[in-house]
């Protein structure tokens, strides 16, 4: 048996970063937290904190603190009593940016009781979080085995950029060689929209020249101040494009289907999210054909 208290301290400490932050959340010393930790550490026979600032886990330090969070989880679903003292668990989540930026947070507020750690990452990735445990749910557009998956809806993207940038870079449409000389915008390495729709517009596999830029509105201010075309979803384009801020490059949207996914063992602790995250898609996204 794991002695739970160790692993609330744990996780705490991974969650704050720090003993003190850690020890404040817990209402007891930072020397209790670090007998605690010493202890779960030399019963394990191996480092699990990576003492620095701020504090990080080792791979099993990481997976110990997952595990702790999920206990807590199905502790509020059995509604154990030395549990409704404690603070409100954790969901940790992995979200895609641009749903981040349009869409969920409404979702997330209206969930209560619950504490949220977002992960951000590519919707073509997000299930390799799932799969190491790492989350108990994700927004993605693969499906998972062994988890439970709700369709949520399509976010429908445009190739879009500045009507200057168009009329210096684009004379002719979007050409294969337009594309190649002209600069596009990438969210981080993982983001693969600009070269699924350029391969979908033209046929062909083009190396585009790109800025990186790791902020879904960032991303959007940069493609209005005429850095570089990019893909953006109809939830942020919508204005900049209504008031001539952005133009289309072609009339060709690029559809991508999302889901929620979720580990199965935490459906109950996690229904309230599932539903809310339900309805918010329903509200915001066209629907999955």
């Amino acid at each position: 048996m794991f002695d739970y208290g160790a692993l609330e301290a744990l996780a705490a400490v991974l969650s704050s970063g720090s003993f003190e932050g850690a020890a404040a959340r817990l209402h007891v010393t930072p020397s209790a937290v670090s007998q605690r930790i010493k202890a779960l550490e030399e019963r394990m026979g191996t480092v699990l904190v990576i003492r620095g600032t701020p504090c990080r886990g080792t791979e099993a330090g990481t997976r110990l603190a997952r595990h702790a969070e999920q206990v807590a989880l199905m502790e509020t679903e059995v509604a154990l009593p030395e549990s409704a003292a404690r603070a409100a668990p954790v969901l940790r989540i992995a979200v895609n940016a641009d749903s981040l930026a349009s869409w969920v947070l409404p979702a997330l507020a209206r969930v209560e009781g619950r504490m949220f750690d977002l992960v951000i990452d590519d919707q073509d990735h997000a299930e390799d979080w799932l799969r190491r445990g790492e989350v108990v749910g994700a927004i993605t557009s693969q499906p998972v085995p062994g988890c439970d998956a709700v369709p949520l809806g399509v976010m429908r993207y445009h190739a879009l950029a500045a009507p200057e940038f168009v009329a210096r870079h684009f004379p002719d449409g979007p050409t294969p060689e337009a594309l190649a000389a002209a600069p596009a915008l990438i969210f981080n390495e993982k983001d693969r929209l600009q070269a699924v729709w350029v391969k979908m517009v033209t046929g062909q596999t083009v190396a585009l020249p790109h800025h990186r830029i790791g902020s879904a509105q960032g991303f959007v201010d940069a493609i209005k101040l005429g850095m570089g075309w990019g893909m953006v979803p109809d939830l942020l384009a919508a204005r900049p494009v209504r008031n001539g801020r952005m133009v289309m490059l072609a009339e060709v949207p690029l559809n991508v289907a999302i889901y929620w996914q979720s580990l199965r063992r935490l459906r109950g602790p996690i229904e309230a999210l599932t539903q809310s995250l339900r309805e918010r898609a329903a509200e915001a996204l066209l629907p999955i054909s």
